[in-house]
């Protein structure tokens, strides 16, 4: 049985904009004039970009004439006096997450331990898989299976399915969770800022096949993972979370391979619940993240 963490009556408002006077103190006033109370306040000040962004979490107070919706609303004044990019949440309401997978099954098993154990703030709305290897486990668990066969000649069409079980659903993110594909250019531009990867290596190095292989080829004294949003470019997205274990001259590849799952675990898990709990602000090809 699932385990259900208490949300209710917790808010989070996420801001960026560019660098100016009375930001922080103008969001706060906003807030606590309005019966609501900051439990946490995050900010990071980008002095080579002139960009802001804040995270706020609050709640609102039993005795408020005022209910979220009217402060969600009312903030659009402060917003355009300032020139906000701003997002207003009610924590209660989970993230609606789809899991893409091909035959590799630790990353997805974390996954839906984590959701079971109440870790993850998240609804799954389906697994897709280009295999059947991971059926019946999904499955038990009493998930959406989704078969998906990618080849060349087909890559086009089962994208285009994809993106139907994505807007059906209303899936507000994609988790690929050792999918063994490639999306397209038109695929990535699509989901810009919404689909998470893993990769097994310690990002920037060893991108694209067997990382494990090229790793021990150089015979590297650490080996990690990497969770990176998901771009036209292969493996180049804006990194979200690395995790990374020593190894030494005595560790062969499939010792790698086998080393490297816990730290594609956790780093995947990590980037997920910074995603959904709107902890990582994008800042060109990088991200601001409030831990």
């Amino acid at each position: 049985m699932r385990q259900i963490t208490d949300y209710s009556n917790q808010y989070v408002l996420t801001v960026s904009c560019k660098t100016a006077p009375g930001i922080v103190a103008g969001i706060a006033s906003y807030i606590t004039d309005r019966g609501g109370y900051i439990a946490e306040l995050s900010q990071f000040d980008d002095k080579i970009s002139g960009q802001f962004f804040l995270r706020t979490l609050f709640n609102i107070s039993p005795d408020s004439s005022y209910f979220f919706e009217d402060i969600r609303t009312g903030f659009n004044d402060l917003a355009d006096k300032h020139g906000i990019e701003w997002a207003m949440h009610e924590v209660s309401h989970p993230t609606k997450v789809l899991i893409m997978v091909s035959k590799f099954d630790h990353c997805l098993v974390d996954l839906l331990y984590r959701y079971h154990k109440g870790e993850l703030n998240i609804d799954i709305t389906a697994v897709v898989s280009n295999h059947l290897d991971l059926q019946s486990l999904v499955e038990r668990e009493g998930f959406r299976f989704v078969h998906l066969p990618v080849t060349a000649e087909t890559k086009l069409e089962k994208e285009a399915e994809l993106l139907n079980i994505i807007n059906e659903t209303e899936t507000e993110l994609v988790v690929l969770a050792r999918y063994m594909q490639v999306l397209s250019d038109k695929l990535c531009e699509q989901l810009q800022g919404r689909a998470i990867n893993i990769h097994h290596s310690f990002l920037p190095g060893f991108k694209g096949a067997k990382p494990y292989h090229q790793a021990f080829e150089r015979g590297v004294k650490l080996i990690g993972a990497t969770a990176h949003y998901v771009t036209a470019d292969l493996d180049e997205g804006p990194i979200i979370e690395q995790s990374v274990l020593p190894v030494n001259h005595a560790y062969y590849p499939d010792e790698l391979v086998a080393l490297g799952r816990d730290t594609e675990t956790k780093a995947l898990a990590s980037a997920v619940r910074l995603h959904t709990e709107n902890r990582v602000f994008l800042s060109g090809n990088k991200t601001v993240i409030f831990k």
